[in-house]
């Protein structure tokens, strides 16, 4: 009862993006807010962006639903992938750039961790960092620029059960949600 009597209590808010009501906990504020920065100042539109991306990863025969916070698109192609963090933004670099490796049928480009007052921008391809603050987040208009320059290469096969286990490890509190 106690439980139920606490998830009664959570404050809940309308997500910026998706207008769905939700319960303000965990990383929540951070997402808000850089969902309003993806939008009000980088120039992105709220049908660019998709909340909650499922992503299944599997781990000795078993799946584990997940999901990437924000995957975000120009025209019609994925290019950025963001984890939103309540703690130390470096501690989710690794597990970010395993889910653009894996979320969809190709690499999605650029992997961010942010907690919306900082942020990690980091080339999927190699796991270089390419830039730190909310300055080296590209917004709508420079990611058109780049688009024809990007790859979107799928994630290799060989590599790919290795990345889900580094993926489940790094994400265990969203698993199963």
């Amino acid at each position: 009862m106690d439980e139920y009597k606490g998830i009664a209590m959570m404050e809940v808010i309308t997500d910026y993006i998706t207008g769905n009501e939700i319960h303000l906990v965990g990383p929540e504020i951070s997402r808000q807010n850089f969902e309003k920065l993806l939008v009000e100042t980088k120039g992105y539109r709220k049908q660019d962006i998709h909340v909650n991306k499922p992503l299944t990863v599997q781990f000795k025969g078993k799946d584990y639903v997940s999901s990437i916070d924000l995957v975000v698109c120009v025209e019609d192609r994925a290019v950025m992938a963001v984890t939103c963090v309540a703690g130390s933004i470096g501690s989710y670099e690794r597990e970010i750039l395993a889910g653009a490796r894996l979320v969809g049928n190709y690499q999605i480009p650029f992997a961010v961790s942010t907690d919306a007052k900082d942020a990690v921008v980091m080339d999927t391809l190699s796991g270089k960092t390419l830039g730190k603050g909310l300055a080296a987040v590209p917004s709508r208009e420079q990611m058109k620029k780049k688009l024809p320059d990007l790859l979107f290469e799928p994630f290799d096969e060989t590599r790919k059960e290795r990345e889900m286990i580094i993926y489940r490890s790094f994400n265990m509190e969203k698993i199963n949600r």
